[in-house]
């Protein structure tokens, strides 16, 4: 994992929720639809780094450049990860900590 790239925050409404990061300073790098009715808004502040994306459950998002090559170390360490899915945004497997967070491998 090279970093941490995008911390889900749940809220109950994007749209208030995005205006409210808005007003504290973040800038809007994406608004697009996700499928299934759902909207992708992603919200990073102006010196870029680690952003923020409002959804409707919480995760954290870890960048990596290999995440087959990440996802087999973390199995053979006995960590559960989800099927890799490959999607027009990348490459994504999903697991859990020991507290049931959400945790994510991102490759783009």
């Amino acid at each position: 994992m090279k970093n941490v790239e995008i911390i889900m925050i749940p809220v109950k409404d994007q749209q208030k929720a995005k205006e409210f990061y808005l007003q504290l300073g973040f800038e809007l790098i994406i608004e697009a639809p996700m499928g299934n009715g759902e909207t992708w808004v992603q919200l990073g502040l102006p010196d870029g780094g680690t952003t923020i994306s409002l959804a409707n459950f919480q995760g954290i998002i870890f960048e990596t450049d290999d995440i087959e090559k990440e996802a087999g170390e973390l199995k053979a360490k006995g960590i559960e990860v989800g099927n890799i899915d490959d999607t027009p945004w990348g490459k994504f497997a999903w697991l859990k900590d020991l507290d049931g967070n959400g945790l994510c491998l991102h490759q783009k």
